[in-house]
């Protein structure tokens, strides 16, 4: 089988999508399937073609994923050519694989990880003119005839479904994990400090405004605490918007950023925070919290989205989602007060399985 996955970002970009798509591109070139990604050269220094782990990666000399929607689809059309089926994802991507798969008449898939539908509205750092622009981008994507669209979970499921999406087209397939990389990482908190940790992507919906003035609200009265930021450089802007609420709340001597960490830097430093914070305005599926969960690390969610799905383990949920809610549940982490369920497992392998079985089937 000759599958060309069309992708905004990959690996080495950060995020759970970029997560999928690796799992999912590599378990499938390992079984002898020709596999190429076509992406951004989102980094300078970047080859613009490369073989990883089995998978030809194509990097077009686009840095964003906005120029990527118009200047990618040449290219994309070209490859789709020799392709038996085109797999893409929400949102960019969409359109030049969308204009490719009916131009070469090949069967497209999408993966859709959220539907934000009227959160476009409440999230913070953007402007309302992207505000409107995003929304209506995303009611775009969402009336394209795609052959099938893969939910990431029951609750992007019911956002399809509620978008007008044919419930037919609609098949879950939870994002998985590779277990095995977390049999090495196990929750071990430091006596000398309670540390908050976030990680992952820098995104509008991750609750990154609600975490600095939370955090800044605590250290006038525990003194003892640290805020650990595992990010990514990019967006830029995003990334400044963080460091200027830094020192606005002049909490940086709290706080310790990390970039660009490899895997076992990662788990090692997400193992060794006393817990994570996801205080997301929504969430399609959230690699942290099933990642978290493997390594009995404890969570601080917001329960929206997708997140009662996916957590489990020692969690604490936030009532409702603002600043105070999110300190009063830092303070019930710091005195212990952890509520549990029963882990959940989301295995990599079982989702290769499903995405194959619906390649097949197409």
């Amino acid at each position: 089988m000759r599958v060309l996955f069309v992708l905004e970002h990959y690996y080495p970009h950060i995020g759970g999508v970029e997560k999928l798509f690796q799992g999912l591109a590599e378990a499938l070139a390992s079984e002898g399937h020709n596999v190429t990604v076509i992406t951004t050269k989102h980094r300078r220094g970047l080859p613009e073609l490369q073989r990883l782990n089995g998978v030809k990666v194509i990097r077009l000399r686009v840095k964003d994923r906005f120029g990527f929607t118009v200047l990618g689809i040449p290219s994309i059309v070209r490859l789709a050519e020799r392709a038996d089926l085109i797999h893409t994802t929400s949102y960019n991507a969409a359109v030049p694989a969308y204009l490719a798969a009916r131009l070469r008449k090949k069967k497209l898939l999408i993966t859709f990880h959220e539907v934000w539908g009227p959160l476009w509205n409440k999230l913070p750092f953007i402007d309302w003119w992207q505000r409107k622009a995003y929304s209506a981008f995303e009611r775009f994507i969402l009336r394209f005839r795609f052959d099938k669209v893969i939910a990431v979970s029951d609750y992007t499921a019911r956002c399809l479904k509620e978008a007008g999406i044919d419930a037919e087209k609609i098949t879950t397939i939870y994002n998985g994990i590779d277990y095995g990389i977390f049999e090495a990482f196990r929750h071990s908190p430091p006596a000398s400090h309670f540390v908050f940790t976030y990680f992952g992507r820098l995104g509008i919906s991750k609750g990154l405004d609600m975490i600095i003035p939370a955090f800044a609200s605590l250290t006038t009265m525990h003194r003892d605490i640290r805020l650990k930021l595992i990010i990514p450089r990019q967006p830029e802007g995003l990334l400044h918007e963080i460091n200027a609420l830094i020192k606005k709340y002049a909490i940086a001597e709290f706080i310790e950023i990390l970039h660009e960490l490899d895997n076992a830097r990662l788990f090692r430093e997400v193992s060794h925070s006393s817990c994570v914070l996801l205080p997301s305005y929504s969430e399609g599926f959230c690699f942290v919290a099933a990642e978290c969960a493997a390594m009995s690390v404890p969570v601080i969610s917001s329960g929206r989205g997708a997140l009662r799905e996916v957590v489990s383990g020692p969690y604490i949920e936030m009532p409702a989602l603002n600043v105070l809610q999110l300190q009063k549940a830092m303070i019930a982490a710091l005195e212990g007060k952890w509520s549990q369920r029963p882990l959940r497992s989301f295995s990599l392998d079982n989702t290769i399985r499903q995405y194959l079985a619906l390649y097949r089937s197409l």
